[in-house]
């Protein structure tokens, strides 16, 4: 379980993600210029190790003419990713937290806590926590999958950022579904960034499941679309 510690941030998130997001593919707005962004909500996966935070992060670019909502998936941890060979580039930067110190916040899909958990939501083995709230499952976090319940990450993960969004190729093993001859097929998970509400494109391309959760824009204006879909990789 994680608990949320409602202290101070040096640098905060958001301005972490100002400087970083233009220089992602995905990103719609003027690379020259600095976004300006507002929390637009989201919501926490629990580490069973209890060592590596989660937060599905929702941040609204008002620069623009139209506001603009990227799904920003996070971790935070006490030293940098050990042994992953793309980890260096998921680190967003290190912040000071009010309690626990120096936190290194990385891009959730280069981490691979954050990988199996996702996996594990879409399993229906992990429940997804309140952001802002210790020990509240949020059940307007609803996963959907009929790919392999059982099936577990077998190794470091590929993951390739475009303009689509971020696509994350999961090796398996144990119940994959597959023949006992047949090599253990990969899960590919398409990590949506620009949010649009209940869009549909994200499913194209025969998906084995998905995770649906909310976010709202500074108006106040509530939506819900895809913020993970699952496919079968190759």
């Amino acid at each position: 379980m994680a608990v949320i510690h409602h202290t101070t941030l040096k640098p905060t998130k958001l301005e972490l993600l100002t400087s970083w997001l233009p220089d992602r593919p995905w990103y719609v707005g003027d690379a020259k210029g600095e976004p300006r962004l507002v929390k637009g909500g989201g919501f926490r996966l629990d580490d069973p190790e209890g060592e590596v935070g989660m937060e599905f992060m929702v941040v609204t670019d008002t620069s623009g003419s139209e506001p603009v909502s990227y799904h920003v998936p996070l971790t935070y941890r006490a030293a940098p990713i050990d042994g992953a060979a793309d980890a260096e580039h998921g680190l967003v930067g290190t912040l000071e937290h009010g309690v626990l110190g120096l936190r290194y916040v990385y891009d959730a899909a280069h981490d691979p806590v954050a990988v199996a958990q996702v996996l594990a939501l879409l399993q229906g083995r992990a429940e997804p926590q309140a952001q802002s709230e210790t020990d509240t499952p949020d059940p307007s976090v609803v996963p959907s999958f009929s790919g392999p319940a059982r099936a577990d990450v077998a190794g470091p993960s590929t993951v390739t950022d475009g303009p689509q969004g971020t696509d994350v190729l999961v090796p398996l093993t144990g119940d994959t579904g597959t023949s006992p001859s047949a090599p253990d097929a990969p899960l590919l998970l398409r990590v949506t960034r620009v949010l649009r509400p209940s869009d549909s494109s994200a499913a194209d391309g025969s998906p084995l499941g998905d995770v649906t959760a909310g976010w709202h824009l500074p108006d106040g204006t509530e939506h819900r679309g895809r913020f993970v879909v699952a496919r079968a990789g190759h």
